[in-house]
């Protein structure tokens, strides 16, 4: 059958245990039974081997699960042998358990794995802390390996990423915030676990979500293998990247409390949740509807803590962790918005300048080779000493590409091997700053 790869965690990265049974699960009797029934009768599953693989339980406790649902006659043995199946015995809903299996339903569409009780999960997440990695400067450097940037600026991301705590990143638009927050998470290397679900209340709430976690590649177990993977950790979990999630302007605050699906009758972790244990990037702070103090307001309690605080329908609030590297980045200075006591809060402030002459001139080369445009001295003159000074000779990171892509675009449509010259320059610089003037309407 198919299984993640065997997880090779780093040392701070203890893997949860698989349950040897059913009390070791935290769940009750009751939860676990309705989440059987519901499964077996949405997937038509009839094998003890294809149910435990769904539930995420190993066979000794789905064996033990299907056996107290046959003792109160909700299910019943088919009486067949699968041949193809290891001569493994069927089982199917009675009548009493189909009328439970939709009576459950009726309270909550949820079934497949087992959720992980809140109480394991946080004991996972402190496991497996961001903060307890040790990010050196060489996997930081590779993390960045596409970007060129000075020392001092790898000097000062270094201890904050390393730290677990909070950046705001600051500085001119085009300048590669964008970058370096994503470069920062390409350094996050090692792996972790994150549940598929979890269970508080009787409530179950998905926190695994595929597009924002990463599993580990799936290898074919060999079935008559001596040496199993399948136990070495408890499969309710995924084995991951280090999460990341990345957000612009269209963050908004309900984003991050608990979604409540009224139809199936189920809750979705909120967006910091689901990047526990990684990196949650706010990109463009200060574009969103809501204004930035507002957001960081909701984060106050959360950066300061390490904890969360999430609301169920019903009123009831409960505390979940908060283990994310969170990164704002904003082309505003911080003073524009916020107040002391929330830039108090935001533990490392890194201003993201422009690149000197000697780093643009690096980035143009490195670019031009890339898009195998040939350089030309004239050109890059003409560039140095006619252009940039009519902006004071501030540049930027985002340039380079910008002007090449344009000399690109002009050369295609004329039918023109890439190349360089001054007057290509003027009229991709044309393209790269709109004249300030007047509109008649």
């Amino acid at each position: 059958m198919n299984m993640q790869a065997a997880p090779q965690p780093g040392p701070t990265v203890i893997a949860p245990v698989a349950p040897r049974s059913l009390a070791d699960t935290g769940l009750s009797m009751v939860m676990m039974r309705d989440i059987l029934l519901k499964t077996m009768f949405r997937m038509n599953l009839d094998l003890v081997s294809d149910i435990s693989r769904i539930i995420c339980l190993p066979v000794t406790a789905t064996q033990e699960l299907v056996d107290t649902c046959r003792s109160q006659r909700l299910l019943e043995a088919t009486g067949t042998l699968h041949a193809t199946s290891g001569n493994e015995m069927g089982y199917q809903l009675t009548d009493a358990g189909k009328a439970r299996a939709l009576d459950a339903l009726a309270q909550s569409e949820y079934y497949g794995a087992m959720p992980v009780p809140l109480e394991d999960y946080s004991a996972q997440i402190k496991r497996q802390s961001v903060r307890n990695m040790k990010l050196t400067r060489d996997q930081l450097l590779k993390g960045m390996g596409h970007l060129i940037l000075p020392d001092d600026l790898i000097n000062n991301l270094g201890p904050a990423v390393g730290s677990g705590r909070s950046i705001l990143m600051y500085g001119p638009p085009g300048n590669g915030k964008s970058s370096i927050s994503n470069g920062i998470r390409d350094a996050l290397g090692d792996k972790i676990y994150i549940p598929r679900a979890v269970e508080y209340s009787g409530q179950v709430i998905t926190v695994y979500d595929p597009i924002v976690h990463t599993a580990a590649v799936e290898i074919v177990e060999d079935p008559t293998s001596l040496r199993r993977t399948a136990n070495r950790f408890d499969q309710r979990y995924v084995y991951c990247q280090r999460p990341s999630v990345i957000t612009g302007g269209e963050l908004t605050l309900d984003m991050l409390d608990l979604t409540y699906n009224p139809v199936a009758r189920t809750y979705t972790a909120p967006l910091q949740m689901k990047s526990n244990g990684g990196i949650f990037i706010v990109d463009d702070l200060g574009r969103q509807a809501e204004p930035p103090q507002k957001l960081v307001n909701r984060w106050i309690v959360p950066l300061e803590e390490s904890r969360d605080i999430l609301q169920l329908q019903s009123g009831e609030k409960f505390t979940v962790p908060f283990d994310t590297l969170v990164i704002f980045s904003t082309n505003f200075h911080p003073n524009e918005i916020f107040d002391g006591a929330a830039l108090r809060r935001i533990f490392f402030k890194i201003k993201i300048d422009g690149p000197d002459q000697e780093n643009f001139l690096k980035i143009f080369a490195m670019m031009a080779r890339k898009r195998k445009m040939p350089l030309d001295e004239k050109a890059i003159i003409h560039l140095l000493k006619v252009k940039y000074p009519t902006i004071n000779n501030n540049y930027a990171n985002y340039q380079p590409i910008f002007l090449i892509d344009q000399m690109i675009a002009i050369c295609e449509f004329e039918g023109q091997p890439y190349h360089m010259s001054p007057s290509l320059i003027d009229r991709a610089w044309a393209n790269m700053f709109v004249r300030d003037e007047a509109i008649a309407r």
